[in-house]
């Protein structure tokens, strides 16, 4: 993606990480200054992971390396992007048998914390530092801990989860105020 710009205007971008478990280990466009640069140019979603910004790699980098990146595109006037579109909730598919199986992961307030290598969960796609927003077709945004560790508790089967880095859904619920770059 080609995003044409003006020298010393920024990109208007925030960026987080990927979360870990995620196919690539890069960042992802979690928001966009509506009247920026990247909006404008009309080719970049919310969601989609930055593999490299003008030819350098961000793949495996950490979130600040990434930022700094982006930081110096300031004085540039045409900024070249290699993007994976990627919408930013992530559908995950468990396949737990009985509730004897581990789900292979821990969540705390909707967040999954943490994920058992090799096991179920990691299989389906869940990706430390995600959100839980859907159990089961069923909503969990405004729900209590307790309850979502029930239902996941007591779900067998196939559990279909919708998820998305925490980081996205605090900017997009006003619980996070975006820090454009």
């Amino acid at each position: 993606v080609i995003v044409p710009k003006m020298k010393g205007e920024m990109l208007g971008i925030v960026i987080v990480e990927s979360g870990w478990g995620s196919m690539v280990p890069t960042v992802v466009l979690a928001n966009m200054y509506p009247s920026g640069p990247a909006a404008r140019c009309g080719q970049l979603n919310i969601g989609d992971q930055i593999i490299s910004i003008n030819g350098i790699s961000l793949v495996g980098l950490p979130l600040s390396a990434c930022q700094n990146y982006i930081k110096t595109s300031k004085n540039q006037t045409v900024v070249k992007l290699t993007v994976v579109p990627c919408a930013p909730v992530v559908e995950v598919l468990i396949k737990r048998p009985d509730v004897k199986y581990q789900l292979g992961f821990s969540v705390q307030n909707g967040v999954i914390c943490s994920l058992l290598r090799g096991g179920i969960a990691e299989r389906g796609g869940v990706r430390v530092g995600h959100r839980i927003i859907e159990i089961n077709n069923q909503s969990v945004v405004a729900v209590p801990h307790e309850k979502i560790v029930s239902l996941l508790a007591n779900s067998v089967g196939e559990i279909h989860m919708k998820t998305m880095p925490t980081s996205i859904y605090r900017l997009l619920t006003g619980q996070e105020t975006p820090h454009y770059q």
